[in-house]
């Protein structure tokens, strides 16, 4: 099926339907039922959910209701005959017919146009490069800054620009109403404007194997001009940090410790204490020096290095680091004595 967009001259999200979806009430401070909701591209979602939810009660309490009443007037008594079932009642079926139908339409509408409003986002938003991989979440920013964590200004539009490295991953920050699969080898998107400044949870949804609780990070958003400030200094921090604690921030930030451990102990992968130096023997049987080319291999072709005893499961880091981060990384493995 084939939709066909509006020109780029036309702002996508302009439409009298999505202005209307936009317009809902927003749930700001969290009820029993849901969170409270921080996005201004999603305030209609909680009045379709409150709708549903009072249609489901409505209903529930109704049909138990009738059916109690119905039970006990025409229950079984000494002396009483059964009363014939009518077989065909014309306004009976014609109102369980109309009154669904209707409730059906009506979701219909109200969801499409959410859906569509979600699905076209403004042509200025913001843009951020998201891959998942396993067990954790990278962010590319348009500076190229990267962040284990997803920050974001307040009351701009964010489009994110997703993928996975490996399996599927799921996107999913509770207090945006929003989730989104990302899938290996293809790009999804989803959209979203923060209209409160806060640190929230963000969530990999979609069961992606051993440490998939772990994928668990910050959602910040930054007030008016903090965000500008935290890719600056972010990128400040990139250029003057030394080669041991650039390594370090890139371990931790790139999810390396879900795999390799810093104490000698085996996770996922080998550990890095005590490596640099040794000899390593590979999958294929070949001995080889752990050394500077055998790290960088390892990061942007670890295919090629597998050891025996761990699952050969190590994403490629292949455009995803500059030359001044692998030997970060390289350093801050020989560090570790």
């Amino acid at each position: 099926l084939m939709i066909r967009r509006p020109p780029r001259s036309t702002p996508l999200y302009s439409s009298a339907a999505s202005d209307v979806y936009k317009r809902q009430p927003h749930n700001t401070e969290g009820t029993y039922w849901l969170p409270k909701g921080v996005n201004g591209a999603t305030a209609g979602t909680d009045t379709m959910f409150y709708a549903v939810l009072a249609m489901s009660f409505f209903f529930f309490f109704g049909i138990c209701g009738a059916t109690i009443y119905f039970v006990i007037k025409y229950r079984h008594r000494p002396g009483h005959k059964a009363q014939p079932s009518a077989s065909h009642n014309d306004v009976m079926e014609i109102t369980w017919t109309v009154i669904p139908s209707l409730i059906c339409v009506f979701l219909f509408i109200y969801g499409w146009r959410g859906y569509v409003h979600g699905a076209t986002p403004p042509q200025k938003a913001v843009e951020v490069q998201v891959l998942a991989y396993r067990w954790g979440w990278n962010f590319t920013h348009n500076n190229g800054v990267q962040d284990s964590d997803l920050h974001v200004p307040v009351n701009v539009p964010v489009r994110l620009v997703m993928t996975a490295k490996d399996v599927l991953h799921s996107f999913f920050v509770p207090v945006l109403r929003s989730k989104q699969d990302l899938v290996p080898r293809r790009y999804t998107y989803t959209w979203f404007e923060a209209t409160k400044p806060g640190t929230y949870r963000l969530y990999c949804t979609e069961y992606c194997g051993r440490d998939h609780s772990q994928m668990k990070v910050k959602f910040v958003v930054h007030a008016t001009g903090g965000y500008e400030r935290y890719l600056a200094e972010k990128e400040a921090a990139t250029r003057t940090l030394p080669p041991v604690e650039l390594g370090k921030s890139l371990y931790e930030k790139k999810g390396c410790n879900a795999c390799h451990s810093l104490d000698g102990s085996p996770r996922v992968g080998p550990s890095f204490k005590g490596t640099f130096g040794t000899k390593v023997t590979l999958a294929s049987g070949a001995v080889v020096d752990m050394d500077e080319t055998y790290i960088r291999t390892a990061l942007l072709a670890p295919a090629a290095q597998s050891r025996p005893g761990f699952a050969p499961s190590m994403p490629s880091f292949e455009g995803q680091l500059k030359e001044a981060e692998i030997m970060g990384l390289i350093e801050f493995i020989k560090s570790l004595k």
